[in-house]
């Protein structure tokens, strides 16, 4: 659950600096950009595979160009499901998936450990020792 609520908020953030940075990408409201980047990340966790799986012959003949292609189409859909957010063309769409992708990227391997694993949980300042009941504090 920890790792679905980061995922979202990496990509609300990605979501929230291309429509800063693309001129066809907007939203009215804070709730129409949370429901977005939530519909995104459903689409990139649960469609996309086999979207991937079906175009994997022009994948290959465009050299993974095509990936780009799919990630723009799937920003196009999202717009059609949540009131409020707008991307007014297909190049907008895929401006803002290149966008959306590098600062997902850039986020995650921010928060990313030494072991892979992504790492985003806030240090503890006190730590409970059972036997005597007894907190230390810590100081990061």
């Amino acid at each position: 659950m920890r790792h679905f609520v980061f995922r979202w908020a990496v990509t609300t953030v990605a979501v929230m600096a291309a429509s800063s940075i693309i001129r066809g990408i907007r939203y009215d409201t804070v709730a129409a950009l949370i429901g977005a980047s939530l519909l995104l990340g459903i689409l990139n966790a649960f469609v996309r595979p086999f979207l991937l799986i079906l175009s994997a012959p022009l994948i290959l003949i465009t050299l993974g160009f095509f990936i780009l292609i799919l990630n723009g189409l799937l920003l196009l859909v999202v717009p059609s499901v949540v009131v409020g957010f707008h991307v007014d063309h297909f190049w907008s769409a895929f401006w803002g998936a290149i966008v959306i992708s590098i600062v997902s990227w850039i986020l995650s391997a921010f928060f990313r450990g030494r072991d892979g694993r992504v790492h985003a949980e806030v240090p503890a300042l006190a730590y409970h020792y059972p036997g005597d009941g007894h907190f230390l504090l810590h100081d990061p």
